[in-house]
């Protein structure tokens, strides 16, 4: 079963107590005192020679309290997210679903089906292997035993583009950079789609190949345990990456006695062929016959009998996933879900514009440039003003809501709250929920502030062109969250 998201959505009642939506917010009796704070705390060392923009409004009347660089187009890196988000609710709505679909064609007759089996995906991203068992019982409650025929997949509701035209080749054995598919697969509620979990432990004695576990636990990804079981204490320097543009997952390096074991979610070679192979067993497991079931990629035909279904959640609990645990295949099956939705073609080239319509529907001027929808690219470019427009027009639309409980708590340890906030800004007096993003030389910030006072602010941080290591510039990022508060030491 899908873990019960709607734990985390409790935290709408705090949204509508505690931060009204536009009519109650408050507007400054005079000029903010950050101008100044903020602009001291530019002049970090660290930021010499990266590109900087910072950009805060009020967030009762959208005035512009503060720029640096507010216009200059920067890489958004993850803060993409919130575009991607706010075009999906306008375009696709707050109920939107996606369905996964059985079929069957031929006749059942004693029991067995002289036919093909058909699964054809509608994009869902959070499918996983409890929903396949569901939709094969079902089909063992209908009486079927044996399947004379094959197991067909149809991906048919987006293109054959798996991967973002900007997605750098290293990223690809990982699962932020997963490939997309209208069938996909998510080994846990995390539901990162198009990856399978393994899991490496040590073997008992030193010499032995390691233990290799996957979730779901299947046969359809080829696993090369190439690694080694090393004696206690010694380093620990495992390796799990699929091979460049194959299917096979390899495993290298050593694992010592004793060692924590290592997992790693990794990005599957053709998502719907994995998604089929492990239905397939599904089937079997529910006491179908499938010996002679070969596995293919197709259609489903206009005759064929819909035998079963499985829904997703709805787009408004998805957001959590999504924005808090900045889940990059989201990001990029909602453009596409987008661009079949709305122009009967799930395809970036489709969605993007309409991703880039309802961006300047929610106030943006422009220009700006839009490559994918998780933030990933290195092209995409945005101004810091245009974000925060966004988020002020964002307010005022029917689903702000939803939109604002996906967004990261700062400072909330439970994951599903605070997400990738949760390890900042802690012990704050107000409340900050923003958007992360990280990319190498990228770091941005976006999101919403309120003070203990009621005074609400919407920002923008986006620096560029750094480098070294991240973590310097995400606390010169908090410090002026702070400033804004009025919370800096």
């Amino acid at each position: 079963m899908k873990k019960n998201w709607r734990l985390a959505l409790l935290a709408i009642v705090v949204v509508l107590l505690v931060f009204p939506l536009t009519t109650s917010f408050q507007a400054k009796e005079k000029t903010p005192h950050f101008g100044e704070e903020i602009a001291a705390i530019l002049e970090h060392e660290r930021l010499a020679g990266a590109s900087v923009a910072v950009s805060v409004r009020d967030g009762a009347t959208n005035e512009l309290l503060f720029e640096h660089n507010g216009n200059m187009l920067l890489h958004p890196a993850s803060s993409m997210k919130v575009l991607t988000a706010v075009a999906a609710l306008t375009e696709l709505g707050t109920d939107h679903t996606f369905k996964t679909t059985v079929f069957t064609d031929g006749k059942i007759s004693k029991r067995t089906l002289h036919g093909n089996v058909y699964i054809k995906g509608g994009g869902d991203p959070t499918l996983m292997e409890a929903e396949l068992n569901e939709l094969a019982q079902e089909l063992r409650n209908k009486g079927i035993k044996k399947i004379n025929g094959d197991i067909i997949a149809d991906e048919s509701r987006y293109d054959d583009v798996r991967l973002s035209q900007d997605l750098n080749w290293s990223d690809e054995s990982f699962y932020t950079g997963a490939q997309v598919s209208a069938l996909t697969l998510s080994p846990t509620d995390d539901y990162d789609a198009g990856t399978i979990l393994v899991e490496v432990t040590a073997a008992k004695k030193a010499g032995q190949k390691p233990i290799v576990t996957t979730q779901p636990d299947t046969k359809a990804v080829p696993i090369m345990n190439e690694a080694l079981t090393v004696a206690a204490g010694e380093q620990k320097s495992l390796k799990i990456e699929r091979e460049h543009g194959k299917a096979d997952i390899r495993i290298t390096g050593n694992m010592p006695i004793g060692a924590s074991a290592t997992r790693s979610w990794v990005a599957v070679w053709e998502p719907a062929q994995y998604t089929t192979a492990v239905f397939k067993q599904a089937l079997n497991n529910a006491g179908i016959d499938i010996k002679k079931a070969e596995e293919t990629i197709g259609y489903v035909p206009k005759q064929a009998v819909k035998q079963a279904e499985r829904e997703s959640m709805p787009l408004r609990e998805l957001l959590v996933p999504f924005l808090k645990l900045s889940n990059n295949g989201h990001g990029e099956v909602l453009v596409k879900e987008i661009g079949y939705v709305k122009e009967g073609e799930g395809s970036w080239d489709a969605g993007l514009p309409l991703v880039a319509e309802s961006t300047e529907q929610l106030g943006a001027s422009g220009p700006f440039l839009l490559r994918d929808g998780s933030g990933m690219s290195h092209k995409t470019l945005v101004a810091a003003n245009d974000l925060t427009s966004v988020l002020y027009h964002a307010q005022q639309q029917h689903w702000f809501a939803d939109f604002y409980n996906g967004l990261p708590v700062a400072g909330e340890k439970e994951r599903l709250i605070g997400g990738t906030m949760r390890n900042r800004l802690g012990g704050i007096e107000g409340e900050v929920r923003a958007k992360t993003g990280s990319l190498t030389g990228v770091s941005s910030l976006t999101g919403y502030a309120r003070t203990n006072d009621g005074d609400s602010y919407l920002f923008t941080i986006m620096v560029n062109n750094f480098i070294g290591e991240s973590q310097t510039i995400r606390h010169i990022e908090d410090e002026i969250v702070l400033a804004i508060l009025g919370e800096s030491s």
